[in-house]
């Protein structure tokens, strides 16, 4: 029985460690018949070094979004190595040091900018960067953490995660002419290098402890890695603009 991303060719940003979505995203659609390229940055040596755990070899790119000259040759090298592509998985986010854990009110412009440009921006950038690529339609799939809520230590990785929410809506709609669905995972916690850059993020992730139907594991991965295989796969044709919760639940909780 061949898998739901049989014949699929997809790129894959954010693996950094294998506690990461993005690794188990990758793992999977491997798993299931994926061809994947990775893009890393600014340490491509660090994800060579965890994507040799992933099922088949696969080639690391370098690649920052905020740089016009790595957006502006990406379609060439991907198109060299896997001739298009039917899906792409944007796990990026970054907010500075100042502009997380407690000091929503005093951060300055500069750093709110570079978080919304990494974290927000960048999903239209990736997405424009590959459309070359993408001539028979496909499916973006990104990252959030429910910007319904103003959620303690967050800080400015709220709003940049509420602009990254909106960014996809207008992507699909724009995108959509060109079979092109553009939706996004709003998981649960996981303890992963991203995590680990909160101040303060056990106090966050202390809430799914009491509040969530489901119970959730900080060091389980999986379940948000299938839920973007999921939305890459042909298995949601007419999905877009959508955001699936693979969060144990806790966003339909009140108190």
């Amino acid at each position: 029985m061949s898998g739901i991303l049989e014949g699929k060719r997809v790129l894959i940003t954010g693996v950094l460690m294998e506690s990461s979505i993005a690794f188990h995203a990758a793992k999977l659609a491997q798993e299931q018949g994926a061809e994947i390229i990775l893009t890393a940055f600014p340490r491509p040596t660090l994800t060579e070094r965890i994507a040799k755990k992933l099922p088949k070899p696969t080639k690391v790119i370098e690649l920052d979004v905020t740089n016009d000259e790595h957006l502006g040759r990406l379609a060439d090298v991907v198109g060299e190595e896997l001739g298009g592509l039917d899906g792409v998985v944007h796990s990026i986010g970054f907010a500075p040091q100042d502009a997380l854990g407690g000091n929503f009110l005093n951060t300055p412009f500069e750093s709110v900018a570079t978080a919304m440009h990494v974290s927000a921006y960048s999903l239209k950038s990736l997405t424009m960067a590959c459309l070359p690529l993408m001539q028979n339609g496909g499916s973006v799939v990104g990252l959030t953490f429910d910007a319904q809520y103003a959620w303690p230590q967050y800080d400015w990785m709220g709003p940049a995660k509420a602009a990254l929410e909106a960014t996809s809506r207008y992507m699909a709609r724009d995108l959509g002419k060109q079979n092109i669905r553009c939706n996004l995972v709003s998981a649960g916690p996981i303890g992963s290098m991203a995590a680990k850059s909160i101040p303060g993020f056990g106090e966050l992730a202390s809430v799914w402890d009491t509040r969530a139907p489901l119970e959730w594991d900080l060091k389980d991965p999986e379940p948000a890695g299938r839920g973007i295989v999921a939305l890459l796969s042909d298995w949601f044709p007419k999905t877009t603009g959508e955001i699936v919760h693979v969060d144990g639940g806790l966003h339909a909780i009140g108190a």
